[in-house]
């Protein structure tokens, strides 16, 4: 498994409608790709959003960060959607599970 997770700040003139356009596309094309296993996103209060995608692989994450598609969103979210960003991507994370059994 490789995870991605992807910080973000929207800027305070964001085109909203454009945003969630864009973001609900690019969601749409990411579940379709090659690698995909999930995708969840979570708002902070103070706005801040952690998005998190797991992939089969680095190399499946990283054709999707390329895919044409993608990147020209990319570009859009660098130019008018956020006021910042920081990606983490790493491979076989070490991961602790618990879950509730029921009886």
């Amino acid at each position: 498994m490789f995870l991605v997770v992807f910080r973000n700040c929207k800027r305070a003139d964001i085109d909203a409608r454009a945003y969630a356009r864009d973001a609900q596309a690019m969601e749409e094309l990411a579940r379709r790709q090659p690698g995909f296993h999930s995708f969840k996103s979570y708002a902070g209060e103070d706005g801040e959003v952690i998005a998190l995608s797991e992939w089969a692989d680095e190399a499946s994450a990283r054709a999707w960060g390329r895919h044409a598609e993608h990147a020209a969103v990319q570009g859009r979210g660098r130019s008018g959607y956020y006021e910042n960003y920081t990606v983490f991507a790493c491979d076989s994370p070490r991961i602790h599970r618990f879950e509730r059994t029921r009886a």
